[in-house]
This record gives structure tokens, C-alpha cells and sequence, in this order.
């Protein structure tokens, strides 16, 4: 069993970014049990999927009225310099640091999704945002102020 096997618990209720959040678990889960051969290209695989998963994410943070350098977009720029350190770390033949980076990232990742990516799908929610089309359907209810923290209650 992985180490962080897809669940309910990590679903938030908005499929674009379920969809995504489950590519997610299960290149992850792929490198966790991939042999050293093919754990290099599984990774990449990983990283690319991450960059465009975080890209999306933080586009439409910037849509919706978050500041750029919100702390969600932050905590993607620090997680995707990680990935990348792995992959340069690969590239040399050295997988160990990959192989810790699978299991940091399978505790990471249920936490950044329950609380960061929890509070931008509420927000989304919130102004009518459109997955698919970028449209805000509600503005009136966009914030007065750029949204400088990650959206939750708990940060600001």
C-alpha cells in the first residue's frame, strides 16, 4: 500500500482540481514503489505534472483576488524547488534523496490539500469561479483587499 493512498478525505468537492490532486497521489505512488531504472523518468514525470498542477493553482488564486506571493504560492515555489533539487539529484545517480522526498511529500501533501487548497476551493467556490472558462461569476463577491495569506480563517 502506498503512502498516501488516494481517499475521500483528500476530495474537495471542485473536480478539476480532485482530478488533479488524484494525478497526484498516484505519480506519487509510482515512484514510491518504481525500481531504481525507472524511478528517474517517474520522477520528472511527477515534477512536470506538479509545475502545471501548482501553475493552475496559483492563476487562478491571481484571478480571484489573492496577492502574488500569497503564502499558498510560497509553499508552491518551495515544494517545486524541492522536486527539482530531486531531479537534478537523479540526473546524477543519486536516488536516495528522491526516495525521502516520496515520503515527505505523502505527509506534506494531505495537509497542504486539507487546509491551503481547502480554503482556495471555498473561495472559488465563493466568487462563482469557473474552472473551465476562468470566469468569475459572482464579482461583487471578490475581496476588497488582495488576499495575502493562504485564504483560510486560520492565516492571514
Amino acid at each position: 500500500m502506498p503512502a498516501l493512498p488516494w481517499s475521500d478525505g483528500l476530495r474537495l468537492g471542485l473536480s478539476m482540481m480532485d482530478d488533479t490532486h488524484k494525478e497526484f497521489v498516484e505519480l506519487l505512488a509510482r515512484a514510491e514503489s518504481a525500481d531504481d531504472a525507472s524511478l528517474p523518468a517517474l520522477w520528472n514525470t511527477l515534477v512536470s505534472h506538479t509545475a502545471e498542477h501548482f501553475s493552475r493553482e496559483d492563476e487562478w488564486m491571481l484571478a480571484t483576488g489573492f496577492a502574488l506571493g500569497n503564502c499558498h504560492m510560497a509553499q508552491h515555489q518551495s515544494v517545486m524547488q524541492v522536486l527539482r533539487l530531486g531531479a537534478a539529484e537523479a540526473a546524477q545517480g543519486r536516488l536516495e534523496p528522491i526516495r525521502k522526498m516520496i515520503g515527505e511529500l505523502a505527509v506534506w501533501f494531505p495537509h497542504h490539500a486539507q487546509t491551503m487548497d481547502s480554503a482556495l476551493a471555498l473561495h472559488l467556490r465563493g466568487v462563482g469561479y469557473d474552472l473551465d472558462t476562468g470566469e468569475v461569476g459572482i464579482p461583487e463577491a471578490l475581496p476588497a483587499e488582495a488576499i495575502t495569506g493562504c485564504g483560510g480563517s486560520s492565516c492571514s
